[in-house]
Parts: C-alpha cells; sequence; structure tokens
C-alpha cells in the first residue's frame, strides 16, 4: 500500500483501514525485534507511508502501542476467562483439591501470558513510557479497558478459587505485572539471553518465565485462599484484607 493510497481514502471505513495497517504493521516489528527497538519511521516505512501521514492516525509512537497494548488486554481476558471456566471450583482453602486447584489455576494465567510474547513486552513498556508520551485522554482511554479486563478476569477467578473480589484482581494484577518484568529478564531471542546461557557463572540470570511466574502465582494464590478461608470461619467479611 503506498502514501498516496492512504491520502485517497475518506471514509471512516478507509480510516480504520488506515489505522489497522499501522497497528498490524508495529506489531509485525515489535514481535521481532521488542517494543524499545522499534521507531515511528520504521512503522511508517513498514506501511509504506510518510512519517508525518502516519501521525495524522496516531498522536506518536507510544499511542500506537498503547492502542496494541488494549487490543492484548482484551484477547487475553476473553481466553483466560474461557479456560477459568473448564477448571474445577474449589470453595476453601481446606478443600482437598484446592492445592491442585491453585497450580492449575496459575498455570492458566502463566501458559497464557507467555504464550504472547508482544503482549509481556508491552506489558513492561505501558508504565514505563507507553504512557507518557500521549495525550491525558489517551491515557484515561487505555485505563479504563484494562482496569475493565482485569475485574473481568478477577470476576472470572470467583467461581473457582476461595478468594475475595479484591483478592481476586490482585491476583491478576500480579500475574500481568510479573510477566512483563519476567520476560525483560528473560530477554528472549536476544544476544544478552544467549551470553547468559553460555556463560556459567551467570546461569542463574536465565529465567524461564512460565515456570516461575506459575510457582509465584501458586503462592499467591494459596495465601490469599488461606487468609479468606480463616476470615470466613471467623465471622469476617470475605474482603477484608
Amino acid at each position: 500500500m503506498t502514501d498516496s493510497d492512504f491520502q485517497r481514502a475518506r471514509t471512516p471505513e478507509a480510516k480504520r483501514a488506515r489505522e489497522d495497517a499501522i497497528l498490524a504493521a508495529a506489531a509485525r516489528l515489535a514481535t521481532a525485534n521488542g517494543v524499545r527497538e522499534v521507531t515511528v519511521t520504521a512503522i511508517a516505512d513498514e506501511v509504506g507511508m510518510h512519517k508525518s501521514a502516519m501521525l495524522r492516525y496516531f498522536e506518536t509512537r507510544e499511542d500506537i502501542f498503547l492502542r496494541l497494548a488494549a487490543e492484548a488486554w482484551q484477547d487475553w481476558s476473553a481466553e483466560v476467562r474461557d479456560r477459568l471456566a473448564a477448571l474445577t471450583p474449589c470453595e476453601t482453602a481446606s478443600d482437598p483439591e484446592w492445592a491442585h486447584g491453585a497450580h492449575s489455576i496459575a498455570g492458566v494465567l502463566a501458559q497464557s501470558l507467555v504464550a504472547r510474547p508482544l503482549f509481556c513486552d508491552l506489558l513492561a513498556h505501558t508504565p514505563l513510557n507507553l504512557e507518557r508520551n500521549v495525550s491525558l485522554d489517551t491515557v484515561r482511554a487505555f485505563k479504563v479497558r484494562a482496569i475493565a479486563e482485569v475485574d473481568a478476569v478477577g470476576a472470572a477467578l470467583g467461581p473457582v478459587a476461595p478468594l475475595g473480589a479484591d483478592q481476586a484482581r490482585s491476583v491478576v494484577t500480579t500475574a500481568t505485572t510479573m510477566a512483563g518484568a519476567l520476560w525483560q529478564m528473560a530477554a528472549p531471542g536476544t544476544r544478552l539471553r544467549a551470553f547468559y546461557e553460555t556463560d556459567p557463572e551467570l546461569s542463574h540470570s536465565v529465567v524461564d518465565v512460565e515456570p516461575r511466574l506459575t510457582d509465584i502465582l501458586t503462592a499467591l494464590l494459596t495465601g490469599y485462599a488461606v487468609a479468606a478461608t480463616r476470615h470466613a470461619d471467623d465471622g469476617w467479611p470475605h474482603d477484608t484484607p
């Protein structure tokens, strides 16, 4: 698609097609090279239009990636909620199946995140820089969408885990925050990762994200469930911290 093709488009449908093309180009480049390496010029070149023309549709480079992050939140949330619905419910931490249940829930969260490398990369960059070079309206629009998905996944945890609503949301927030951080530490597909793997003295620096994240979330789920069960037995409100 050429720059002239973009300039001729006038309808809302054509505008959406332009935006989709820009987002797709940014996603391809970020998947291949990492979010931090992708410039506005590179995205414009990938799409086949001038940078100034491309910036008519998005405020900044960060705006493009923030839009991708919002869409990734929705995609991840939909899959996780479907997978959680298929798990066996556990009502209390004393349920004999809870140990397995906690690990299963943690596995669903960890596996679904690791299966989305771009999302993990975006999760790390969102608070660091993607929210810093856009308008406050754009930040708000993104935050509203992301918070809605955190709430949706948290609500899906309720029927399968003995957690309060606040605890469930904290599990989701921890899962996504840690996925972003661990993904950066793992540095998959980079020279840094290869360096760690070939230097015996640095082998502890090699991070395998999925099992590490699964362990962290299993421990968090177990601790929250014990606290929630104890509070329920004592007659405390279910969401009391």
